[in-house]
């Protein structure tokens, strides 16, 4: 009787089971996003495209790049500072982040299809084998290298290596033939381009980017202007795109006191998160004026907008570019990699500085040119204020307190085109080594400041180069000659006396540096 009811019940009993398995696995299943019971995954749309692709379509495909294109067109749909990097691009860029690659140590140029040194790094690998400013390269690993088309990411390709291996050059010198071999070492990408004292009491900082060594080198610049002196400092962060914000966050510390905030980040998927003051800086006393313009992006704005809100410094230029996201650098599986906006960042005083890109990208940057030919725009959205009343721009850069106009006698089409076929480079490589009595001539900067000018047989040069290039300079104004002669004039100091020489001698008639010096009388 016992065993006949068992029977019965035991059927029933599996099928509840069965049922409750059911009910739990859907429970499941809606638990975990992306994931189906019972069904075998769908592949993703994009992944089908591709697939198909791959098996039907008419002609060959590279499937990756085509596969790159996709990412590309899908965060074109998102800010535009999330962006998909190759794998082809990814050394280069990791290299800017971690400031140095490995290298030989030259600055090189192409003129008429021959690679010139124009600089070998001070005690850099190329120096110590005996690579001189003026070589031209011949072959490199047995590679031709002159006399031919080559692009310079190429060129590039081919010096850089691995760290201790060895590169044979042959290069022409004073018409002989010389055989050197370099090897391979760690060649810092400066973040700190200059730094040096103006007068007794003010010195000079200018920083191009926030890389992982920025910190460290901003220090070792600073400490080497406060053991001559420096009482003042002019801060200079124009044409500064950012970088790590870490960076920004060690050195905006270093001017502020106490535990004051110098920004916070928040996202949708990122908790808000403070950077704070932690440490006694080695500058928060003396006089600071920080040097801005459009170009300022990103990090460099997480300086200005704690700097301005604390009124710790006053700030002199034009309104920065307005970038207010925080991105992060995702690794993918075929070595490429993902910069996704993950948070925005803010003032101390709660102030987003981010621009509007509801326009799309090309607006978005387009926006930078019409502020620099049509002079600041009038939006003035404020609403934040200071501790003393004083009213704060928002949503599109920081203002600075003191404005002054871009000076346009050099944005004109022939001076763009001098600038960016290496035409003033080249000129001023070219009176450098066919004059070089200069190197004994001038001692110092300044010496080389007040003592060298240029002739009308190096501006004839500049008209020669120019005309290769078919850009008519007969159409440029005696005011964007002056500029040009100023930058022919810095690039010969670069070679004598590197990026110092080279900003000492722009910063003489450079109208925001003289603003800032008066402001610190």
């Amino acid at each position: 009787m016992e065993k006949k009811k068992l029977q019965i019940w035991i059927p029933l009993l599996l099928s509840l089971s069965m049922v409750a398995g059911m009910f739990i696995g859907f429970k499941l299943r809606d638990s975990f996003t992306g994931t189906s019971f019972f069904f075998i995954q769908k592949p993703k749309a994009i992944e089908e495209v591709l697939n198909l692709i791959e098996k039907n379509y008419v002609d060959d495909v590279d499937i990756n790049k085509l596969s790159d294109t996709a990412i590309q067109a899908m965060l074109s749909k998102l800010d535009p500072h999330s962006t998909f990097i190759s794998a082809d691009e990814l050394e280069d860029v990791n290299a800017e982040i971690d400031g140095s690659f490995y290298g030989i140590g030259i600055e090189f140029d192409l003129f008429d299809d021959t690679l010139y040194v124009l600089q070998a790094l001070n005690d850099g690998p190329a120096e110590k084998a005996g690579i001189q400013s003026g070589d031209k390269f011949i072959k490199v690993n047995g590679i031709p290298v002159s006399g031919k088309k080559m692009e310079t990411d190429s060129i590039r390709k081919i010096i850089r290596g691995e760290r201790g291996s060895m590169l044979k050059t042959e290069i022409l010198r004073n018409g002989k033939k010389i055989e050197l071999s370099v090897k391979r070492d760690m060649i810092p990408l400066n973040s700190v381009e200059a730094a040096f004292m103006l007068d007794r009491e003010t010195g000079y900082i200018r920083l191009d980017k926030f890389s992982s060594q920025t910190y460290r080198e901003f220090m070792t610049g600073l400490d080497s202007l406060k053991k001559l002196g420096m009482k003042k400092l002019i801060f200079d962060l124009r044409n500064n795109g950012g970088g790590i914000l870490d960076e920004a966050v060690e050195i905006a510390d270093e001017f502020l006191d106490g535990d004051k905030l110098i920004t916070y980040t928040e996202g949708k998927h990122s908790p808000k998160k403070e950077y704070r003051c932690r440490r006694t800086g080695q500058f928060e006393k003396g006089a600071l004026v920080v040097l801005a313009d459009e170009t300022s992006a990103s990090a460099s704005e997480v300086i200005l907008g704690a700097l301005q809100d604390w009124k710790r410094a006053t700030i002199i230029g034009r309104r920065s570019f307005g970038k207010g996201l925080v991105q992060e650098q995702y690794e993918l599986s075929n070595r490429s990699a993902l910069r996704l906006t993950v948070a925005r960042y803010y003032t101390p005083l709660g102030r987003s500085i981010q621009r509007s890109y509801a326009n799309g990208g090309k607006a978005y940057y387009d926006e930078i040119e019409k502020r620099i030919n049509g002079g600041e725009d009038s939006l003035k959205i404020i609403n934040h204020k200071d501790s003393s009343g004083k009213k704060l721009f928002v949503h599109g850069g920081i203002m600075p307190d003191i404005y002054i106009d871009a000076d346009t006698a050099k944005f004109s089409n022939a001076v763009n085109m001098l600038f960016s076929n290496g035409i003033i480079r080249q000129a001023a490589f070219l009176i450098f080594k066919e004059n070089p009595a200069i190197k004994s001539a001038y001692k110092t900067p300044t010496d080389f400041i007040n003592g060298f000018m240029l002739t009308n047989q190096h501006m004839q040069l500049l008209q020669q180069l120019a005309q290769k290039d078919s850009i008519n300079i007969g159409i440029i104004t005696e005011a964007q000659k002056a500029e040009i002669a100023k930058y022919i004039k810095a690039n010969i100091a670069r070679h004598l006396w590197y990026d110092n020489g080279y900003y000492e001698v722009l910063n003489k008639t450079d109208k925001d540096v003289l603003k800032a010096l008066e402001v610190l009388k």
